[in-house]
């Protein structure tokens, strides 16, 4: 990797550049040039200098920059004297250039500036490249000047023209050149500040670099033609903004941000490779409107920004899509300024000890790095010998009443005497003065070389005595003060340039009289104290992760250093922390990008690609704030979707056109039933997407571990198992639906049914009937994908196809429908066509294990040839041909397999179609928890020794029955409920802890005219769903009469219900009403369920795509409103009945004896 330069400026305005591939500051090769600030890129760097003008240093390379200038000699045939320079008057002139446009005569070329140096004289251009003209001299041909040229003259060529070459190279690599001004234009204001940028935007080979600029007035200018032939550029152009700008931030690619004088910030919008300069200014806020920002540095995809109060801040959301960001958040440490590198890499200047830093650990996903760490790298050793003038400034103090910094004496020649000449150099601005005095010891030394010794601070030097081998540290407490008598206060500071040669030191070289001069080294011998710096440009240093740079791991000053999260500015704040053993969090934000595709749901309705990052922040140790984007391009033009994690309510993997595909819910999102729905390229990168994002959200919530006893448990419609974390006031009546903001997360697994209680005891079925038991809940681990409770899990499943046929008098039956007609390959409804081509697994995960066959055992019967007869094909089907019958319709199936680790355990060997555990309060104590089961045969079944410990209980107990069960729920008061396969209802009497099989069945008696196909039972509540999806509520069940009275219709559109422990109603059903679009499998939840009134109000419509829910676990009752009293306060009574006894008493007047009468006295025993 070739190396690149770290560009620095300290307070006295000397420019250092550090290597990557060295290890020591390199000054300038132009020791006058005094810089204030610097804008690097990795081949130059821009400055201004102290006279507020424009400087370049162009890096040395091995590659010349030459430029070749053109101009074109054009002529006219006339008959006199042929082809001559004498043109028309309609003609273009003589010399020009290619297009005729403009007039180039060869003496109007200049060199652009000094850096600039001819090669060799101007040559005609022809296939001679370059060397003296041969032949046809470079002369085209044309008949006339608007019309193209060749190289053969012909009868009719009138006209003539050839090309004029001369080269000139830029020679000023590695010096500090003066940028000239535009000529013909009027020149910019004096600069306050550079930043230069965008040579890394857009996708074309040719980058060019851009110059912006901030000059006196706060007003911004932009650079054009700044370019490798054109290292200076061509011109500035004015760039109008909404106030006064104080600084100017320009990345690598196409961000730019700007700081006004008022704190506020602006960013540019609309820059692109073909629109460099932008459309339209947008302000930000500063992280503190108090403060506002007094520093902004841009990178390729991130902003640092530093206050008024020296305080980090970074701004969040940034991108080429999004400029503005979406908010800030706080770094630790205190800087006077940051600069950010090509590949996002910070530096900074700390505020305090003006040390330069480097932001440690800056990742392309960790943005905001760990912490800082100092730029420790050693200093150039190339110094002049003793006695010979240094190229390091110093200077002479004169005499205070001559404006010098430090007054000793009166000089002894007079005051009419003139004062020494002071060498000290101009500092780069007046807020750097202060710096000069505070920040560095002051040494008072004569101008003779001799060693210096140390000045007792009781007294100074007496006029005249000999102190020429005396030299004084003085450091800043010791200086005089305005208080001390006989000498003169701190005045102004007489700064000039370093003269060229020493003056001599008195007449023939004699010593001088030293009472009145005072010389300040500025030299820094190595070991001493280093220059406060007051800039740094890091748009130039390129690191990367592989990178070893030595000067950022110095093993000397490991033992000694600070935590990197601190600066050491910060020493004396760090040492109060460590002794109250307070722990300092560091602030952190990664981001995670990749690329996917998205589909549009808006016209036109197709997969687009787009780029996907999560954001993912850590303002304080247990808050979280994280977002999802999604960049995208509409119109040519850059838009964004901006997602907070906290609001995500479900991650749902799903399978759209045999693409790896999720869907991401919100509240509103799930309102309009418009999921966001994405797709990856590999399966691996699903899982990867789902897994970091499903933690995301699961850390903004705050949950972590496994999952609670009072989750809510379902399964998807593709099998994947869902959990949410039900807060306390889920079951309360709120005004916003609690459906939409339910948070689902995945648990690695695959089923087709899940039942849970409250006591940690959760049960599933899988496609194949094995049944499943969840070991998460353990306390042998603390997470949930510990090894130690991860097992094989296999499930399999059938896929079903229909082959549909009509009959017709001269074929019979073929596959020749009526145009109305279903697709002949089709699915149950027929509604979609599905073809043994066409049909894919349930996602990717899925393989084949068999091929297709025909299905015998269709639920409502097939010939020997699995064909099934119907009038119609909406009518109902049978397995014998009738005269009536004019379709027919046979199944096809065919199985695919699924292999996945999970912490599930098999409970062999039965297989199960239905599942049921007692519903309870997390308080209950039970020694062990009931549970029934249905298998596949339809046989009635309890296990035995299930308890919270061993939730996969011991053994089966068969429950005899005199036909098949297809449904079971048991509720509260050990309440067992049952539907037969033929649609009949049961009720097992005397069920208990003690005999947990009961006794007998108790038919009960279904809706009329309905078939039940599931119930589910509470605490008191019964409710059941028939063949045509209708919800039914038992009333009148009561603890002496379990078997209720009546059934009552609810609802319709309803798949399936569960009941909870606390008598709450949910269901899953088909649709929503007025979204045919929204698939099968809603979940709703019934709200107003109260004691008093047990069957509700309304529904409250959820998420889609799920096809079982269990609320059985869920026993946390809502919080309950204080009680109003229903008598008035005892005060409001006292006042009440006095007032109420006047009343009476006004209307009694004729009472003879009122003191007699029992009103009064009553009234008075109240007073």
């Amino acid at each position: 990797m070739t190396s690149s330069l770290l560009w620095a400026v300290d307070v006295y305005g000397r420019v250092y550049s550090l290597s990557t591939a060295g290890g020591r500051w390199e000054r300038s090769k132009d020791k006058v040039l005094e810089l204030k600030k610097l804008g690097a890129v990795k081949q130059c760097c821009w400055g201004i200098g102290c006279d507020n003008q424009l400087y370049l240093n162009v890096n040395p390379s091995d590659v010349a920059i030459r430029f070749q200038e053109e101009t074109y000699e054009n002529q006219r045939w006339n008959p006199l004297e042929g082809f001559t320079d004498t043109l028309l008057p309609t003609d273009r002139w003589p010399w020009t250039d290619e297009a005729g446009l403009n007039p180039q005569p060869l003496h109007s070329f200049q060199l652009p500036s000094e850096s600039w140096e001819w090669e060799g004289d101007w040559f005609v251009h022809d296939e001679t490249c370059g060397r003296p003209s041969t032949g046809t001299g470079g002369w085209e041909y044309a008949v006339d000047f608007p019309t193209s040229f060749s190289k053969e003259k012909k009868w009719n060529s009138c006209v003539r023209r050839r090309r004029w070459l001369r080269n000139r190279r830029y020679k000023a690599f590695g010096f500090w050149s003066k940028i000239p001004l535009d000529r013909g234009r009027p020149p910019p204001q004096p600069f306050i500040d550079i930043s230069c940028g965008g040579h890394l935007m857009g996708n074309n080979s040719e980058k060019r670099l851009y110059l912006w600029a901030v000059s006196q007035q706060g007003r911004v200018w932009f650079r054009s033609g700044i370019e490798h032939l054109k290292p200076e550029g061509c011109h500035w152009e004015e760039m109008a903004g909404p106030g006064e700008v104080a600084q100017v931030s320009c990345g690598p690619g196409d961000l730019l941000w700007a700081v006004l004088w008022d704190g506020q910030l602006l960013v540019r919008r609309g820059i692109s490779s073909e629109r460099p300069k932008g459309s339209s200014w947008t302000v930000v806020e500063p992280p503190k409107k108090n403060l506002g920002a007094a520093h902004v540095s841009v990178g390729m995809y991130v902003v640092w920004a530093v206050t008024k109060d020296n305080k980090v801040w970074f701004r969040r959301g940034v991108n080429s899509h999004n400029p503005c960001g979406s908010g800030w958040i706080n770094i630790s440490g205190e800087m006077l300024m940051v600069s950010v590198g090509p590949n996002d890499q910070v530096w900074g200047v700390g505020s305090e000890d003006r040390t330069i830093y480097f932001r440690q650990g800056v990742t392309a996903s960790q943005v905001t790095g760990s912490g800082w760490t100092p730029v420790l790298a050693q200093w150039d050793s190339s110094r002049p010998p003793d006695g010979q003038p240094s190229h390091d400034f110093s200077g002479e103090m004169t005499d205070s009443s001559q404006g010098s910094v430090l007054g000793l004496a009166d000089s002894p020649a007079g005051p009419e005497s003139p004062p020494p000449k002071a060498t000290i150099p101009k500092i780069t601005s007046d807020s750097f003065i202060s710096a000069l005095v505070s920040d560095r010891e002051c040494t008072i030394k004569p101008a003779g070389g001799a060693p210096p010794a140390t000045l007792p601070t009781d007294a100074l030097p007496e006029e005249g005595a000999s102190t020429g081998d005396e030299e004084v540290p003085l450091t800043p407490s010791e200086a005089p003060s305005p208080k001390t008598p006989g000498v003169d206060p701190w005045s102004n500071v007489d700064l000039e340039e370093e003269a060229k040669g020493r003056r001599p030191a008195g007449p023939e070289g004699a010593a001088p009289q030293q009472a009145s001069v005072a010389t300040f080294p500025l030299d820094l011998p190595e070991g001493e104290e280093r220059p406060p710096w007051a800039w740094v440009s890091g748009g130039g240093c390129v690191l990367t992760s592989d990178t070893r740079i030595g000067w950022l791991e110095s093993p000397e000053d490991k033992t000694s250093s600070l935590p990197l999260s601190m600066t050491p500015a910060h020493a004396t704040a760090e040492k109060k922390k460590e002794a109250t053993d307070e722990l300092t969090f560091e602030k952190s934000v990664s981001v995670t990008k990749g690329q996917l595709r998205w589909w549009r749901d808006w016209l036109p309705h197709q997969w687009e690609h787009a780029g996907l990052a999560l954001e993912q922040a850590q303002s304080e140790p247990t808050r979280r704030e994280d977002f999802l984007y999604l960049y995208y391009t509409e119109n040519n033009e850059k838009k964004f979707l901006c997602i907070p994690i906290s609001e995500v309510t479900a991650l749902v993997p799903k399978f759209k056109e045999s693409l790896y595909c999720f869907a991401v819910y919100t509240a509103e999102r799930t309102r309009q039933r418009w999921p966001l729905l994405l797709s990856t390229h590999t399966q691996q990168d699903l899982q990867q997407w789902l897994s970091l994002l499903g933690e995301s959200c699961c850390l903004s919530r705050g949950i972590v571990g496994r999952p609670s006893e009072q989750a809510l448990w379902a399964v998807t419609s593709k099998g994947d198992i869902m959990v949410h974390e039900p807060p306390p006031s889920l079951e309360a009546p709120t005004p916003n639906p609690a459906c939409d903001n339910m948070f689902w997360y995945q648990v690695p697994g695959h089923l087709h049914t899940v039942e849970c209680n409250s006591l940690a005891v959760v049960w599933g079925i899988g496609y194949d009937g094995t049944a499943w038991v969840y070991t998460g809940h353990g306390e042998a681990s603390a997470e949930a994908d510990s090894k130690d409770q991860q097992h094989l899990q296999v499930d399999v499943r059938s896929m079903f196809i229909y082959e549909n046929q009509r009959w017709n008098p001269v074929t019979g039956y073929t596959d020749k429908g009526l145009p109305l007609d279903r697709h002949m390959w089709s699915d149950v409804s027929g509604l979609r066509e599905c073809t043994k081509a066409s049909t894919k697994p349930p996602s990717p995960q899925w393989t084949w294990v068999t091929d297709w066959a025909i299905d015998y055992s269709a639920p409502e019967g097939a010939d020997k040839e699995g064909w099934q007869y119907a009038a119609d094909f909406t009518a109902a089907y049978n397995g014998n041909k009738t005269l009536k019958d004019f379709v027919r319709r046979r199944r096809w199936v065919r199985k695919c397999k699924i292999e996945l680790t999970s912490p599930w355990v098999e409970v062999p060997p039965i297989p199960l179609s239905d599942i049921t555990i007692l519903p309870c309060l997390a308080k209950s104590s039970m020694e062990q928890v009931p549970l029934w089961a249905i298998s596949e045969r339809g046989d009635v079944l309890c296990r035995l020794g299930v308890t919270r410990d061993n939730p996969a209980g011991n053994s089966w107990l068969h429950v005899g029955t005199d036909q098949p069960f297809r449904s079971i729920s048991i509720g509260g008061g050990h309440q067992v409920w049952a539907i037969a396969r033929d649609n009949s209802v049961f009720y097992r009497g005397s069920v208990s802890a003690q005999n947990p099989a009961g006794d007998c069945w108790y038919h009960i008696p279904s809706p009329p005219k309905q078939d039940l196909k599931q119930l589910s039972v509470g605490r008191t509540s019964v409710y059941a769903v028939d063949m045509n999806g209708n919800l039914w509520y038992r009333q009148g069940v009561t603890p002496s009469y379990p078997q209720g009275t009546v059934w009552e219709l609810i609802s319709n559109n309803v798949s399936k219900v569960t009941v909870g422990p606390l008598d709450q109603v949910w269901i899953i059903a088909e649709r929503v009403p007025g979204c045919p679009s929204e698939g099968a499998g809603v979940v709703c939840h019934r709200a107003g369920v109260q004691p008093m009134l047990p069957k509700g109000q309304s529904w409250e419509f959820g998420i889609g795509g799920w096809q079982h829910l269990s609320v059985r676990g869920n026993s946390q009752e809502p919080p309950r409103a204080p009680a109003r009293s229903p008598q008035p306060p005892r005060a409001q009574k006292q006042q009440t009945v006095p007032k109420f006894l006047e009343g009476l008493l006004r209307q009694k007047n004729d009472l003879r004896c009122p003191e007699r009468s029992p009103i009064r006295r009553i009234m008075s025993q109240l007073k």
